[in-house]
């Protein structure tokens, strides 16, 4: 008996996993209407991540303007942080110092010897910040500059980008059929359960 019953079950259940496919089938179809853009390719690949970045370099791929001007911005920022790097290691070094200094003549016990030491330090470093201010401003310039940089970049990508992703916006409109017919589907087990006893 439990055999049967067992079978019967399984026969049921099987039917109705096959009756429930062809349902779902059409509600998946009709949910986009799908027509090519010219980024579609792009979009059909996408993983998380940055879109603008995404369509922007499928833009690359057929533009060699596009392409030369990446190229330029890619080298103009590795430039920059090389040349920045060398200046770098050179005011750390002299800032480190005056700092060591500094605190090693925490550690002079003559308050006389101390003080006469922290004057030579001080009017070494203050020479020192003379010197370089000119580099300072023209490093700060150059921080300056690689922010235009970037935010110039950054909004001609978004401005190239949006017509394209308005192009795939087209090319796939979104119906509302199968949400319509989901819901439904929702509402019809929705009333069996209120009326359920």
């Amino acid at each position: 008996m439990k055999k049967i019953l067992f079978a019967s079950a399984l026969a049921i259940l099987t039917i109705s996993c096959k009756e429930n496919k062809p349902r779902n089938a059409p509600a998946v179809e009709n949910a986009v209407d799908n027509a090519e853009s010219s980024v579609s390719g792009s979009l059909k690949s996408y993983r998380k991540g940055d879109m603008v970045d995404q369509i922007y370099y499928e833009l690359i791929k057929n533009d060699k303007n596009l392409k030369a001007l990446d190229d330029r911005i890619t080298e103009i920022n590795e430039e920059s942080r090389k040349v920045l790097a060398d200046y770098a290691e050179t005011l750390q070094k002299s800032e480190s110092f005056y700092l060591d200094a500094h605190n090693q003549t925490t550690f002079i016990k003559d308050s006389l010897l101390k003080q006469q030491l922290e004057k030579e330090i001080k009017i070494s470093s203050d020479q020192y910040d003379l010197k370089i201010s000119k580099v300072k401003e023209l490093i700060a310039k150059v921080n300056t500059n690689n922010d235009n940089v970037s935010n110039l970049y950054t909004a001609f990508k978004i401005r190239k980008t949006l017509p394209e992703i308005e192009k795939y916006q087209k090319a796939h409109p979104l119906k509302t059929d199968s949400l319509e017919s989901f819901i439904n589907k929702q509402n019809q087990l929705l009333n069996e359960l209120k009326n359920l006893k």
